[in-house]
């Protein structure tokens, strides 16, 4: 099968099992996004969703962000990993967004790039999940393993990912295939525990089985 045709058959797939697949990050307008997306860099969602609800209230503006103490936001996200440079970062890039852009969080991945934390896949899901402007690709461990599992890609660096990913799928279904590739690394495809045999791809897996099976043990002879 050509990777254009797989492509085609992964994301009609996967689309049929996970109709709900989503960003699971929290948050209620594209402010809230890109403050949970730039906590979100190596933690957990789920950890990030515990955070996000006491913080957003206590700054609920970039306006009241870019006036938070050091000291303040590093209490308000210490469960977070490298909490205490994020939090230079958030207040930094609250700084950004009302010195730069009004308040607004900006709409290109040049100005979003620009800012403290961000970088472009951070952009990327702002702008995906916010704006549903598709202008690249977000590929995180999830996104990784699967493309390169299923044949998608055989590049390791997410920048390259990317790149091949772009390629095969139309621009329209950029954002929703992170969704769906995540969804399938998280609920299916687990790094540690695949069930392929519960996974509607395994036909057309590179992979399927591969990881499940276990070395030969040593036979120990008898004397």
């Amino acid at each position: 099968m050509k990777k254009s045709e797989l492509a085609s058959v992964v994301y009609e797939r996967l689309s049929k099992v996970h109709p709900d697949a989503h960003c699971e990050l929290n948050h209620s307008n594209p402010f809230e996004l890109l403050v949970a997306t730039i906590l979100s860099a190596q933690c957990t969602d789920a950890r990030v969703n515990m955070v996000t609800p006491a913080l957003f209230k206590k700054y609920p503006t970039p306006e009241k962000m870019a006036k938070a103490k050091l000291e303040d936001m590093e209490e308000a996200i210490k469960s977070i990993n490298f909490f205490r440079n994020k939090s230079k970062s958030l207040i930094g890039c609250a700084q950004d967004l009302v010195a730069l852009h009004k308040g607004a969080v900006p709409k290109t991945v040049e100005e979003l790039s620009e800012l403290p934390g961000v970088g472009r896949k951070t952009a990327n899901v702002v702008l995906g999940n916010a704006f549903n402007i598709n202008t690249g690709i977000v590929v995180d461990t999830h996104v990784k393993r699967t493309a390169g599992l299923l044949g998608l890609t055989k590049e390791t660096e997410p920048e390259k990912v990317e790149q091949d990913l772009m390629k095969l799928f139309p621009n329209e279904q950029w954002t929703m295939l992170s969704h769906l590739l995540i969804f399938l690394g998280r609920r299916t495809c687990i790094a540690r525990r695949p069930q392929c045999d519960l996974c509607n791809l395994k036909d057309v897996c590179a992979s399927t089985g591969k990881s499940l099976k276990a070395p030969k043990k040593a036979s120990r002879g008898t004397k």
